[in-house]
């Protein structure tokens, strides 16, 4: 059975919030309502318990859950605690698993909260873990996929009483266009949970401690913020990141189709940057960037868009014309820029013709 865990305390909340927004490289951004609904929660005597990944039992159950969806439908509406435990139920009932604790498929943004809301409705602890480091637009893009785990069975559920379960695939990305036809059919944005996830699997597998990262980074970003010293800059000595450009959002285009928030936008430069600029595309997540029509940064590495006073996240479905923004580049986990992992989220998997070449120097 698993470990030892520690207390996530209320004053923690607003950091995991906020960390988890700058992660999210433009998905979903601050997660606002699902902070607003896990502080009630714990004011209502509720509380969350953190574990870290590597004091669970090598057969131990976690359940593996988020959102899929447009992040601009799931701002439309307050998230529902219900609703997210929902999915954990089915998967539980149809598998006949016995979760002992739960997990974020992506730490990205609103994704990397959810957990909280159904562990303090459930009553277990959250693992210290995601499969990504960032957020992602699609669900086979994480490192247990990547590492040959299965997709299925996957289950949906809408903020009515439509649940689904798929039960069979022929691999992953099937799952994720089966289930994204699904999802739009429930209005753009669905609870899930992926199969029981075993620790040994976790253990070996996921991006380790990306929670606490995301506590940490949101930390220091208040703490700057209360010192009156740039945030900007604090995020990038905090993850070792790079600055790419600071200016004033000029022109977006933006569409919600096929459960995605598809587009581009365009930001000219001030200060060091004057009379340049930058365009970045984006699906759900900033993809990829350019600086005076040069491409500069591609995923799998976090493109992050900052309000260049506060820091705070710029999500692609908040984006808007005259914002002040800094635009920074953090790198992805190891297992993202492997060679398996570049097949699942790579600059390929979103569509362009280009091999991936990072900014950072990797780190092990």
């Amino acid at each position: 059975m698993s470990g030892p865990t520690r207390l996530v305390e209320f004053s923690e909340l607003a950091s995991l919030a906020l960390g988890t927004g700058i992660l999210g490289t433009g998905g979903g951004t601050h997660p606002y309502l699902e902070l607003l609904n896990i502080e009630k929660l714990y004011q209502e005597g509720r509380s969350v318990r953190l574990i870290d990944p590597n004091d669970l039992g090598d057969e131990d159950l976690v359940a593996e859950l988020g959102y899929m969806g447009a992040p601009l439908v799931t701002k439309e509406r307050l998230p529902d605690p219900d609703h997210i435990c929902r999915p954990v139920r089915l998967m539980a009932e149809h598998t006949g698993a016995r979760f002992t604790a739960v997990m974020a498929g992506e730490v990205g943004a609103e994704n990397g909260i959810l957990p909280f809301l159904v562990a303090a409705m459930l009553d277990l602890p959250v693992v210290d873990v995601d499969t990504m480091g960032r957020a992602f637009p699609e669900i086979q893009m994480s490192s247990l996929v990547i590492r040959g785990l299965p997709l299925v069975p996957f289950a949906l559920c809408d903020v009515r009483a439509n649940d689904v379960l798929l039960t069979r695939s022929n691999g992953p990305i099937a799952v994720e266009r089966i289930g994204r036809k699904i999802c739009t059919e429930m209005g753009s944005v669905a609870a899930t949970c992926r199969p029981p996830r075993r620790g040994r699997d976790i253990k070996a597998h996921g991006v380790l401690h990306s929670v606490s990262r995301a506590i940490r980074l949101g930390a220091a970003v208040r703490s700057a913020r209360a010192r009156h010293a740039d945030p900007v800059e604090t995020i990038l000595e905090a993850e070792h990141g790079l600055l790419l450009f600071r200016g004033k959002v000029v022109d977006v285009a933006r569409r919600t189709t096929e459960g995605f928030v598809r587009g581009v936008a365009r930001i000219e430069g001030f200060d060091d940057f004057e009379s340049r600029e930058f365009q970045v595309d984006f699906q759900n997540e900033f993809t990829i960037g350019r600086l005076d029509g040069q491409l500069t940064v591609m995923v799998p590495d976090l493109l992050c868009i900052l309000d260049a006073v506060s820091g705070e996240a710029i999500g692609t479905e908040t984006i808007r014309y005259g914002q002040r923004v800094a635009i920074v580049s953090l790198p992805a986990a190891n297992v993202l820029v492997s060679e398996e992992g570049l097949n699942y989220v790579g600059p390929r998997a979103f569509g362009y013709d280009l091999d991936f070449i990072s900014l950072h120097e990797r780190r092990n």
